[in-house]
């Protein structure tokens, strides 16, 4: 990841990579009279302390500083004593177990005291991150009523010389944290209220340098997945993508991007528990494989057809479609930012509480999950004639799908479709015309971005010609930065560095910059899940009255964890999920909740918080299972000690 250097202090934001492992070979042996445990945080039971190295720190067996080695700069350690002050020493240790236990200068540590980080969104269509040099220039930017181009003059000042307050600008090209992993700790969070537009978050954070990730493919590759509802009266659009697919195929047969682009086509119809005689609920039927010609898929993708039973309801699970798509197609053989579904339902999403939900997801956990894996989904939303005579259905459908494709936070990949009833088909081309137009858009930003000649596939015409228009320098521009996060190399800055920012847009304060994320390690994400299934449990149990729900939940939650002492002692639902989410900066529908408001609520409302917390469960149950995804960040080789980046949204 590199960004452009500014003339008078270059400082990069955000370490891609972890220290490498071998540095843990140098660390003194424990010493013989180590804690049992870590200093536990300030006024809590179960948080301990922790503190980030800096570059030039050096490490001792004791706490005189003899036999002092260096040690890598941007290292995370937990804190087992203290000496002298701010210019003594500080023993750290690998994990909570007490190992590797050294002694550290005091002046070359920074304290951690929330596992907060940041983690940049797709730059594309928007300002970058700026990173100020003190907490008042920035609060004073915040509430300039022309920060956009404020930020604008700043960075041309910046690059003529005159860098004032500037310090940092975030990568040109996007730092996908979900692709690889960096550190951007935020030590401080405050909130700053505005004349005009949402409050916006003044964040403090330390920059932490990017060592070269490993060198790059030189093959680049992109992929387009159509993933196709083939229930019943859905033969038409089977055939109208088919058709798509076999003439872009032919048209590209004889075009340097043969070698770089292919389809693939999943199908999906509904749960078998509604009816087993729907053979499948998703099914592949071509992967994108470039081991083999484009035109290959053309002999598989001829097999699919429309279900003979008709499912149970006109809703139905594009959701389990969708997450058996992201498991089943080879992500990893395909560039980074040019992975791409095409969703083609007539129907809305069943919601992840139906009893017949495949995956227990909801919008905001399969969208999440895709984004994990670097897909783009689009959708195409067939306005049937039978759609039409269920009232809201195209209304619900509408909505969720402008989540689940929504882009960057304001380019929405949704494309309604007015097909009319299937008989309509011979006569009715904007089917063909706007799933055309999307693959075309596609591969011709892929010979964009791949420096070769883009194909000629012909005229184009039909509705989404001008929405495309509109919206396609946006995404093009999103993917190719998501390529070139991937691709770039970076420099590191050889000092710690504390710097000022904010998590929005300057320009646009409803578009968030840098996201806030949690490093939850493996247990507190189980103890989490464990305690919400509590929570689902009882808030459901028909016998319970509301009155008795925190009360039982205390209970439950006491008697299955250590410190029952403090959570009995807990007023809010809180305080029976964990320390860890104290004090985080997010508003929760749950946590702050009491007993007495608890009984206030409507049975809708704690319904609804109920379907909210089950879907949440899935998405928990998703990050566990990607073991890949967890990083030692403290070396301590314990399982359990791996963390994870959540979301502060996917949060209870």
């Amino acid at each position: 990841m590199s960004a452009r250097l500014l003339p008078r202090r270059s400082v990069i934001v955000a370490a891609l990579t972890l220290p490498a492992a071998a540095a843990q070979a140098q660390t003194p042996a424990p010493t013989p009279a180590a804690p049992v445990r870590p200093l536990l945080m300030q006024g809590k039971t179960t948080l301990f302390q922790r503190i980030i190295t800096q570059p030039g720190a050096t490490i001792a067996p004791r706490s005189d500083g003899q036999g002092a080695h260096p040690i890598d700069g941007f290292e995370t350690y937990y804190v087992y004593a203290r000496q002298g002050g701010d210019s003594g020493w500080v023993q750290v240790g690998r994990g909570a177990a007490g190992r590797d236990l050294g002694w550290v200068p005091a002046a070359k540590t920074i304290e951690w005291k929330h596992t907060l980080v940041g983690a940049f969104t797709n730059p594309a269509g928007r300002l970058p991150v700026l990173f100020l040099d003190n907490k008042e220039e920035e609060r004073r930017l915040l509430l300039d009523l022309q920060a956009g181009d404020t930020e604008t003059r700043m960075l041309a000042e910046a690059q003529a010389g005159r860098p004032g307050s500037l310090i940092a600008r975030e990568p040109a090209a996007w730092a996908n944290i979900e692709e690889r992993f960096y550190l951007l700790p935020i030590l401080n969070v405050d909130q700053v209220a505005r004349e005009t537009g949402p409050d916006l978050r003044l964040l403090e954070v330390i920059s932490v340098p990017a060592p070269p990730p490993p060198q790059p493919p030189q093959d680049f590759k992109a992929a387009v997945v159509f993933l196709v509802d083939t229930t019943v009266s859905m033969q038409p659009y089977i055939d109208g993508t088919r058709a798509v697919i076999k003439n872009i195929v032919n048209r590209i047969l004889a075009t340097p991007m043969r070698d770089k682009f292919r389809f693939g086509l999943v199908a999906y119809r509904d749960s078998l528990e509604d009816t087993p005689a729907l053979e499948y609920y998703a099914r592949t039927y071509a992967r994108p494989d470039f081991s083999q010609p484009p035109d290959a898929i053309l002999p598989a993708i001829a097999q699919v057809q429309q279900a003979r039973a008709q499912s149970q309801g006109f809703d139905e699970d594009p959701i389990g479609g969708l997450k058996f798509t992201l498991d089943d197609i080879p992500w990893d053989s395909i560039s980074s930012g040019y992975r791409h579904v095409i969703l083609i339902t007539d129907a809305a999403a069943r919601p992840g509480n139906h009893p017949h939900s495949v995956t227990r997801m909801g919008i905001s956990e399969i969208k999440q999950a895709a984004n994990r894996s670097g897909v783009t989904i689009w959708a195409l939303h067939l306005l049937t004639e039978e759609g039409g005579r269920r009232p809201g259905e195209h209304q619900l459908a509408a909505t969720q799908y402008k989540e689940l494709t929504t882009l960057n936070e304001t380019t929405q990949l949704y494309y309604p479709v007015p097909i009319g009833s299937p008989g309509q088909w011979a006569t009715q081309p904007d089917f063909m015309n706007q799933a055309d137009q999307l693959a075309r858009a596609l591969i011709a930003a892929t010979a964009r971005t791949a420096h070769l000649p883009v194909p000629d596939l012909g005229p184009a015409s039909g509705p989404p010609v001008a929405q495309l228009a509109r919206q396609m320098p946006v995404i093009e521009e999103a993917m190719r930065l998501a390529y070139l996060g991937h691709v770039e190399q970076t420099t590191a800055p050889d000092k710690a560095v504390r710097s000022w920012t904010t998590d929005h847009d300057l320009r646009d304060s409803t578009r968030v910059s840098l996201g806030i994320r949690v490093l939850l390690t493996k247990n507190q994400l189980s103890d989490l899940a464990k305690t919400l299934k509590d929570v689902l449990r009882l808030g459901r149990e028909g016998r319970l009255e509301p009155e008795n729900f925190f009360t039982e939940l205390q209970r439950t939650v006491a008697s299955a964890f250590r410190d029952a002492q403090e959570i009995t002692r807990a007023t809010q639902i809180g305080g029976l999920l964990g320390e860890f989410l104290d004090d985080l900066p997010y508003k929760s529908e749950l946590l702050d909740r009491t007993g007495a408001e608890w009984r206030q609520m409507s049975s809708l409302e704690r319904d609804a918080i109920m379907n909210r917390i089950d879907n949440k469960l899935s998405l928990y149950q998703l990050y566990d299972q990607q073991a890949d995804k967890w990083y030692d960040l403290g070396h301590s080789h314990d399982p359990g000690e791996r963390v994870y980046p959540v979301p502060i949204e996917a949060l209870p």
